[in-house]
C-alpha cells in the first residue's frame, strides 16, 4: 500500500524517472495557515546537489498545491501535492537495463510485478521521500500549536560515532553532523568511498519534544511500531531502534530498569525506552 497514518492519513505517488512525486494528505483540520515559506526551506534540507556529501541529483523540489488550501487555510478536504521530476536523465540507466543491482529493489519489483522499471529504481527510488518531506512540513505546521517539536541530525558515519549531541550544530552541518568534533573524519569516510565507487551507511538521530504520554493506540498501533514501520518504508532503512534498542538485548533486566523519581514529577533516570517524562501531573 501507499498510505499510512491513521486519523492522518498521506498518500504518495510518483516515481523516480516519472513526471513528478506528489501526495494526498486526508485528515487536516480547517484553518491551519500554510507557511509556503517553511514548506520550501523543509524540501530544501532534503534536496540534493547542494554539496558533495549529498545525492548530485538537483532538483527544484518546488511544492505546487492542487487541492485542500483557500486564502492561505486548510479547508479540511483532501490536501493534494505535486513536485515536478526535471533532472531525470533516464538515459544515464541505460547501462543497466538488463542488470539487477545487488542490495537493490529491482529484483523484487520485477518478481513482483512482472515489469522492469530501471529508470532509477522507479517507485522504490529514494526521490519518493520528497513527498514525505512535504507531507511532514505541513504535519509540523499542525504540530505547532500544541507545541511539539522534532530535532533530528547524523549520529554515525561509517561506524564514527557523535560523542556529543549538538541538533544546532547538526542544522547548519552540510551532513547534519550532531557533533562538530567527528564531522570531518565523518566527511573523509564519505569522501572515501565515493572516491573508490562505494558507499558507506549511517545513523541518523530524531528526538521529538513536547509529545502528550497516551499518544497511540495499544499494541497494534502503539506510537513505536508505527513509528517502526514508517521508517522501515524508507529505502535503505534496515534498522530502527527506540531508546537503547538492540544494546537492550545485551543487558540484564535490573541493568535495562528505566527507575522513576516520584518525587520529581515522575522523571526517568536513563529514559532507555526512548522516553523522557519531565512530568505526569
Amino acid at each position: 500500500m501507499n498510505t499510512f497514518g491513521e486519523a492522518l492519513r498521506v498518500t504518495t505517488f510518483g516515481e523516480s524517472h516519472g513526471t513528478g512525486i506528489g501526495g494526498v494528505i486526508d485528515g487536516l483540520p480547517a484553518g491551519i495557515t500554510l507557511d509556503m515559506d517553511f514548506l520550501q526551506t523543509e524540501m530544501q534540507r532534503r534536496a540534493g546537489g547542494r554539496n558533495l556529501y549529498s545525492t548530485q541529483r538537483k532538483e527544484a523540489d518546488s511544492v505546487e498545491i492542487l487541492s485542500g488550501v483557500f486564502e492561505g487555510k486548510t479547508t479540511g478536504t483532501p490536501l493534494g501535492f505535486f513536485i515536478k521530476n526535471s533532472a531525470n536523465k533516464s538515459s544515464d540507466y541505460d547501462s543497466i537495463k538488463n542488470l539487477f543491482r545487488p542490495g537493490h529493489a529491482d529484483f523484487t519489483y520485477f518478481k513482483k510485478y512482472g515489469i522492469r522499471d530501471y529508470r532509477g529504481g522507479g517507485r522504490s527510488s529514494a526521490r519518493e521521500t520528497s513527498a514525505r518531506v512535504a507531507a511532514g512540513a505541513i504535519a509540523k505546521m499542525l504540530l505547532q500549536p500544541f507545541g511539539i517539536t522534532l530535532q533530528s541530525g547524523i549520529l554515525s558515519v561509517g561506524g564514527i560515532a557523535a560523542q556529543n549531541l549538538d541538533f544546532n550544530h547538526a542544522s547548519k552541518s552540510e551532513i547534519f553532523a550532531l557533533d562538530a568534533q567527528v564531522e570531518s573524519a565523518q566527511k573523509e569516510a564519505i569522501e572515501n568511498a565515493r572516491n573508490t565507487h562505494n558507499s558507506v551507511g549511517g545513523v541518523a538521530l530524531v528526538r521529538a519534544c513536547g509529545v502528550p504520554c497516551g499518544l497511540g493506540e495499544p499494541l497494534y498501533y502503539k506510537l513505536d511500531s508505527a513509528l517502526g514501520a514508517l521508517l522501515l518504508g524508507l529505502n535503505g532503512v534496515k534498522a530502527v531502534e527506540i531508546g537503547d534498542g538492540i544494546e537492550s538485548a545485551k543487558k540484564t533486566g535490573a541493568q535495562n530498569n528505566d527507575a522513576m523519581n516520584q518525587k520529581q514529577g515522575f522523571h526517568l533516570h536513563a529514559h532507555r525506552a526512548g522516553l523522557t517524562v519531565p512530568t505526569l501531573l
